[in-house]
């Protein structure tokens, strides 16, 4: 086989190479580009009413995400349960608010799998040498690198219930985001020139925090079950950043500063 061939042959794969990726690279704009339909604009709006207090050029914004999202992911019903557009709409329009405004992507996930309520999970806790398996009921569930796993009942009604600070769509992909920087530990890819030192110091002394006052029976923001452990408190907190914006603000204003430097968002200027 003569050199010219094969130098000729490695031209012709690194185009075919190029072709492709440039290919891609015009869909993703394309898709960003492309609005919703009205039919679909309205369906986000009535299942979804939390992003009706969206600022006009970020409503726009969303729509693209939403589109690349709708691209990229499979929607599965399971349990018999047939996928709809209000589903898909509703879930996307959720989890591309996270990052509409930031260049994080959930580059890992292709699938969402939906049941229609809540479903059974198994779980594994070592002890040492003992490993003891256990089934836990979940309203949803993400993998770091794999489907995120959803109960529709409970998306649907934390979607239209915008003020209880309980939004099972948002804790999932919170999960998600948390996983983009390798590990899901509370601490997520932070934004340009956010000081990962002051995220830590806020985020551990919160958490440390709202433990305390869990465990003394007080009532705060956010549920009891952000004293899990540190990936749940920034779950619940995420929840919490949109569904009671100005509560978490008075209560946890450097929690609420750091997720709105993080996201690059101030919801509790919205209403």
């Amino acid at each position: 086989m003569s050199l010219l061939f094969i130098f000729g042959l490695i031209c012709f794969v690194l185009g075919v190479l190029l072709y492709r990726r440039r290919k891609r690279v015009e869909h993703r704009e394309q898709l960003l580009k492309a609005g919703l339909s009205d039919t679909e604009r309205k369906i986000v709006a009535d299942t979804v009413p939390l992003l009706r207090n969206l600022p006009p050029d970020m409503q726009t914004r969303l729509e693209g995400k939403m589109n690349l999202f709708l691209d990229q992911v499979e929607f599965i019903g399971c349990n018999g349960l047939d996928v709809t557009e209000e589903m898909e709409l509703s879930i996307a329009a959720q989890a591309c608010l996270l990052v509409l405004n930031t260049d994080a992507w959930y580059d890992h996930l292709r699938t969402i799998l939906i049941y229609p309520g809540a479903f059974k999970s198994k779980t594994r806790e070592h002890d040492g040498y003992v490993v003891r398996e256990s089934e836990v009921v979940r309203s949803g569930e993400s993998w770091q690198y794999g489907p995120v796993i959803l109960s529709w009942a409970h998306s649907k009604q934390g979607a239209l219930n915008t003020e209880d600070g309980h939004n099972v769509v948002l804790h999932e992909f919170a999960h998600q985001l948390d996983g983009l920087s390798g590990h899901t530990d509370g601490a997520p890819l932070l934004a340009n020139g956010q000081s990962f030192a002051e995220w830590e110091r806020v985020f551990t002394t919160g958490y440390e925090r709202h433990v305390k006052k869990t465990e003394a029976g007080h009532k705060t923001v956010l549920s009891p079950y952000a004293a899990t452990n540190h990936e749940e408190f920034f779950a619940v907190a995420v929840e919490v950043f949109f569904e009671k914006a100005t509560q978490l603000q008075s209560e946890e204003p450097e929690v609420y500063a750091q997720l709105s430097e993080l996201l690059q968002l101030d919801p509790a200027t919205w209403q």
